[in-house]
């Protein structure tokens, strides 16, 4: 479903990712865990294009995203390839990132009828099914500043689903809520995780949703991968002394 091929990203002269490679499987939820500035983020960043990588490949359901091919040759993508290529994913910001002067209703719907073309029924009857999913059924006229954070993420969860992504990213999606907002949120996505087949790209600092929803951890240092495997084998056994060093430090907050 996604795979990074010796992905090279620098700012300036800081290499965050470094020749990194890795592969997602289809339906497959990958947690991805590690120190802040570890590179996380930006892989996130780079699915979604709002970053281009400086070396490597990365390939989306069979096709590369951030190239394209000119004969038999791979050359960096135009704008419009990475758009076709990134409409297959979505994703939910740590700062939620909706429209103020919409309602709720209309920031789910905008999107399904303006980039995918449904009409305005078939979106609004999908937003309807999607609030009713994150429990906010009773919100769609009310607009984003009268919601409490974590219903303003929930919403943003619905309005990610409304695209019919392939591959849902979430960035860090409960780290600006106060403490109490946050299993609400967790609770939507574990429903989302258990209830479709969706693939997911989960970065996180919240160890107890990575074990419960991930297939697989990968764990970060450095722009690179020091271990990987089941949430039980990380989270019980861990093998490396980065890997263990870092789990102290955020389970014992």
């Amino acid at each position: 479903m996604v795979v990074f091929d010796k992905v090279v990203k620098k700012f300036g002269d800081h290499v965050v990712l470094d020749h990194l490679d890795f592969t997602v499987r289809r339906g497959e939820r990958v947690a991805l865990i590690g120190p802040s500035g570890s590179g996380k983020t930006t892989i996130l960043r780079l699915l979604m294009t709002l970053e281009s990588c400086d070396d490597g490949v990365i390939w989306v359901e069979g096709e590369p995203l951030t190239h394209q091919y000119k004969g038999d040759k791979l050359v960096a993508a135009t704008p419009k390839h990475q758009r076709a290529a990134r409409s297959k994913i979505g994703m939910v910001f740590q700062q939620f990132n909706l429209f103020p002067n919409m309602t709720v209703l209309q920031n789910i719907t905008e999107a399904p009828i303006h980039v995918l073309g449904k009409s305005k029924e078939e979106a609004v009857v999908r937003a309807r099914d999607l609030l009713a999913t994150v429990g906010l059924q009773d919100k769609e006229d009310a607009h984003p500043t009268t919601l409490s954070g974590g219903q303003q993420q929930r919403v943003a969860i619905a309005r990610a689903l409304a695209m019919d992504p392939d591959i849902l990213l979430l960035d860090e999606v409960t780290s600006a809520l106060d403490p109490e907002l946050v299993a609400d949120v967790l609770g939507v996505l574990r429903t989302i995780a258990e209830s479709t087949d969706i693939t997911m790209l989960i970065v996180t600092h919240e160890m107890g949703f990575a074990r419960d929803v991930a297939d697989r951890v990968l764990v970060f240092d450095a722009g690179k991968i020091v271990e990987e495997g089941t949430p039980e084998a990380i989270f019980t056994s861990p093998r490396e002394d980065r890997t263990k060093t870092f789990l102290k430090a955020v389970l014992s907050h």
